[in-house]
């Protein structure tokens, strides 16, 4: 039985809701979707000006919990998970800087599955009757804001076929240029790489293999030229051929930049 993570706990209060660019990524993020003004960016980053650590592998929030606000990943790479009672785990999706956890919390009496850190990772919690006085003062952010969850209902749905219809190969690497275009998306790829604390464990929880099938998968794609991993570094060597093996099409998480040249 897998114990993947410990019990959810807030760290210290750090005060920098910035990426290394200097730019907070929600705010990178919804600009994919829309303008922004200056006082929407400004409200924004008061939200977010409050973060709160968190280790790699601690629960953020857990499985069958009371929502009691929605949190904004700033900083790290976390994860919606399922745990059965086997100890069985099924990842449902990954979350980047810049994502809504549960931007819709508010609606339910409990939490339907985990959110996770992968990494180390800083997240703002934003309290459900803030929520409804921004969008109520700035109502021209309710679009883009749900159009951000429009994009998380498209990775569901390429998450089911990835499970349904993709062989092994095709479902590591398109989840890799998923991941490679989000990424780019709020400003934290280095060219076709990007930082990827996801475990064999993990990557085998979020594409139904097993851990040597996708230790063998990662083996072909390194042989073929495609992809190279170092220290949890991730470097897409053939942006085009991995495109072209996984059939990947980025429109699912349009509006934003294109992947591959």
């Amino acid at each position: 039985m897998r114990a993947p993570f410990s019990n959810p706990g807030q760290g210290s209060g750090i005060h920098d809701p910035r990426d290394g660019n200097g730019t907070n990524p929600l705010i990178r993020r919804l600009e994919h979707f829309g303008a922004l003004t200056a006082e929407d960016r400004a409200i924004l980053s008061e939200f977010c000006a409050d973060p709160f650590a968190v280790g790699a592998r601690t629960e953020i929030a857990q499985d069958g919990a009371r929502p009691t606000g929605a949190f904004v990943l700033l900083d790290g790479m976390a994860c919606r998970s399922k745990l059965r009672a086997d100890g069985t785990r099924q990842i449902l999706a990954y979350l980047v800087p810049g994502d809504f956890c549960d931007l819709d919390g508010a609606l339910l009496d409990r939490r339907d599955h985990a959110i996770a850190a992968l990494s180390s990772c800083r997240v703002a919690r934003i309290g459900f009757d803030a929520i409804r006085d921004l969008t109520a003062a700035r109502s021209a952010l309710i679009p883009l804001m749900r159009r951000a969850s429009l994009v998380d209902d498209a990775i569901l749905r390429e998450w089911l076929i990835n499970l349904g219809s993709r062989s092994a190969i095709e479902r590591i690497a398109h989840l890799f240029l998923e991941l490679l275009m989000r990424l780019r998306a709020v400003g934290l790829a280095r060219a076709d790489g990007y930082d990827l604390p996801a475990s064999q464990v993990d990557l085998a929880d979020s594409t139904g293999l097993s851990t040597v099938h996708v230790n063998r998968t990662l083996q072909e794609l390194k042989r073929r030229g495609l992809i190279e991993m170092r220290s949890r570094i991730l470097q897409i060597r053939n942006v085009p051929g991995l495109t072209s093996l996984s059939g990947f099409d980025p429109r699912y998480l349009a509006p934003g930049p294109t992947v591959g040249r």
